[in-house]
């Protein structure tokens, strides 16, 4: 991955995002193929610039229980007037952990936030659900799992692409609710303009290829839609969740996503 390249770079001449940018989002959320219950959910809330998906554990409506908890404390905070910012996003999300935790004694939640301020996305999250970025026919990969089989790759033991199939390939080593405390990992980038980002959980992430984000459409709508039947055609053992926003300028604004 070149994630470092994208993260931090203060602009050096080339495009820059005008201010007539505007964000636009699309979202997607199935059961999938195999399982009753979608304990996935998550905030789709353009007007304030945040986004999250957030993919409950703990079967049943256990897992359900606990990501609604999440995204009802993130949909409060959106609700509020006041700015909001990185310490107010980890407030919350601190607020979200403590409530699980002391409620859902055998549930919890892996997530990943985007925050947008002006011109700066910041990306936070928790688990294996992830972010990618969209940029100039390539993605880049803005999250690093926390799991158990990313912590083999960091270590060489396992390569990449035997990681879907090791026996713990969904066992994660941090989450919301299982500790009174959690840490958010984050990463920030500049945004351009066209710049798209992925947001989604393990049932949509573990089915993607490569070649999937160069062969996209344009429309975030149709994007999110390719995604989401990729994910349950190719696999659709787990719940598939995902959101999808697009940086928006000049005459991109006339075309509906």
């Amino acid at each position: 991955m070149k994630i470092a390249s994208l993260l931090r770079r203060k602009p050096r001449g080339g495009p820059s995002l005008a201010r007539e940018t505007v964000y636009v989002s699309q979202n997607r959320s199935h059961v999938g193929r195999v399982r009753s219950v979608n304990e996935d959910r998550f905030l789709d809330r353009a007007d304030r610039g945040i986004w999250a998906v957030v993919d409950g554990m703990g079967g049943h409506s256990g897992g359900a229980a606990a990501a609604e908890t999440v995204v009802d404390v993130l949909q409060a905070l959106a609700d509020d007037p006041a700015p909001i910012n990185a310490a107010a996003v980890r407030a919350a999300v601190s607020h979200a952990n403590r409530a699980i935790y002391d409620v859902h004694a055998t549930s919890g939640a892996t997530i990943v936030i985007a925050l947008i301020e002006g011109s700066e996305a910041t990306i936070f999250w928790a688990g294996d659900s992830r972010a990618y970025l969209m940029r100039g026919g390539g993605a880049e990969q803005l999250t690093h799992d926390h799991s158990v089989v990313q912590e083999m790759i960091d270590a060489g033991v396992l390569t990449e692409a035997a990681a879907d199939r090791h026996p713990q390939a969904n066992v994660v080593t941090r989450a919301l609710g299982v500790a009174p405390a959690v840490a958010l990992d984050s990463v920030t980038t500049l945004v351009q303009p066209n710049d798209r980002f992925l947001l989604c959980s393990d049932g949509v992430s573990r089915s993607l290829d490569p070649r999937d984000f160069t062969t996209m459409p344009a429309a975030i709508g149709d994007m999110a839609e390719r995604f989401l039947e990729n994910a349950l055609q190719r696999d659709g053992s787990d719940n598939a969740t995902l959101v999808v926003i697009a940086a928006l300028s000049g005459r991109d604004l006339c075309v509906h996503p």
